[in-house]
């Protein structure tokens, strides 16, 4: 059975970090791109970071120098380093594989088809 689960979510102020973990079970991890995606109340799902199956990391301009993604193979894991966050962070942040991920000329990503999401952690920038 497939599963991304998301952990690391809370409430932080503004100007501090916060690190989410997503552990993906049931597939080939290596295969996809992986990446983090948020929502907050009233608005579309935006993606903020991926990093494809050669290592290569894209970012949306709203967090660009203040989230890092990474990964770790060996423990099917991904990771989103969130700093000097912002209350306009405050969203639920799921994660994501994909089939293609690049990063876009005009500051966003672009995402292939969405093999598989998690269920989401909350995360709340406190100002």
């Amino acid at each position: 059975q497939v599963q991304l689960v998301e952990s690391g979510g809370g409430s932080v102020q503004a100007g501090g970090s916060l690190r989410l973990s997503c552990a993906a079970f049931g597939y080939t991890y290596s295969s996809y791109c992986m990446g983090w995606f948020r929502q907050a109340p009233g608005t579309e799902r935006e993606g903020v970071a991926s990093i494809d199956i050669d290592g290569s990391t894209s970012y949306a301009d709203s967090v660009k120098g203040r989230f890092t993604i990474s990964q770790d193979n060996a423990k099917n894991t991904l990771y989103l380093q969130m700093n000097s966050l912002k209350h306009e962070d405050t969203a639920m942040y799921y994660c994501a594989a994909s089939t293609e991920c690049a990063q876009h000329s005009r500051g966003y990503i672009y995402w292939g088809h969405i093999a598989y999401w998690g269920q989401g952690t909350q995360v709340t920038v406190t100002s």
